[in-house]
């Protein structure tokens, strides 16, 4: 009798495992997930200059498409193609000055998706960043090409008012956090915050030039949409 109860009591375990195998196996499978998206935003950019320069942050705007992928449960990938505007305005502290420098660029970030949550999700994206420069543009009040001629102009660094953007290209590393809210399975929406710093030089820099360094730095707020098609 013991060795049938046994026989008996393994049966059923086997059949409870087979039964249940293919459940645990379907709630642990992770489908893949495509989404097109826009989104939308604004720049508050600087520069680094070395010597440096005193700014406040420069605002400009940011548009763009994005592709995501996601293959597994908590992470992704992500590819943008935006336009953007960064730039710096120059801190005069108090004095009837005003100068900024704005650059638009098409920039394309390919960027770790790493996100937690059900339908109201926390995510964190980073990765490398690059953009070609399409043109530039300077407001100002006084005349930045001659300044021996302007009358009481503070003591201050000015060689970055006649230097040209240096390349067509621009490179370095963004990283940002946001949340997610998705309204059905096939679409969402998110906010995010991301820190952009440039490895590249702004303007012409190096040694034996006036301007030794001029790296990029921007912070881009964005809102932005997902449409599932995967």
């Amino acid at each position: 009798m013991k060795l049938i109860s046994t026989a008996i009591y393994g049966a059923l375990l086997a059949g409870v495992a087979s039964f249940t195998a293919p459940h645990v196996a379907a709630q642990t499978h992770y489908s893949s997930n495509v989404s097109l998206g826009v989104k939308g935003g604004v720049d508050l950019s600087r520069v680094n200059f070395t010597p440096s320069v005193k700014q406040s942050f420069q605002p400009g705007m940011n548009l763009g498409f994005t592709f995501r992928y996601i293959e597994e449960n908590h992470f992704g990938l992500i590819a943008e193609l935006n336009f953007e505007q960064r730039g710096w305005k120059e801190n005069f502290e108090g004095k009837p000055f005003a100068y900024s420098r704005t650059l638009n660029y098409i920039q394309i970030p390919f960027l770790a998706h790493i996100y937690f949550g059900g339908r109201g999700r926390f995510f964190f994206n980073a990765g490398p960043e690059v953009g070609f420069l399409l043109g530039e543009s300077t407001s100002s009040n006084f005349d930045y090409r001659n300044i021996q001629s302007v009358p009481n102009f503070p003591s201050r660094t000015t060689y970055q008012y006649l230097a040209d953007a240096e390349g067509k290209i621009d490179y370095g590393i963004s990283a940002g956090l946001g949340g997610e809210f998705n309204i059905n399975k096939k679409n969402s929406i998110y906010l995010e915050g991301r820190f952009y710093y440039g490895l590249g030089n702004v303007v012409k820099s190096g040694r034996g030039q006036n301007i030794r360094g001029s790296n990029s730095m921007s912070i881009m707020i964005s809102a932005g949409y997902w449409f599932r098609i995967k």
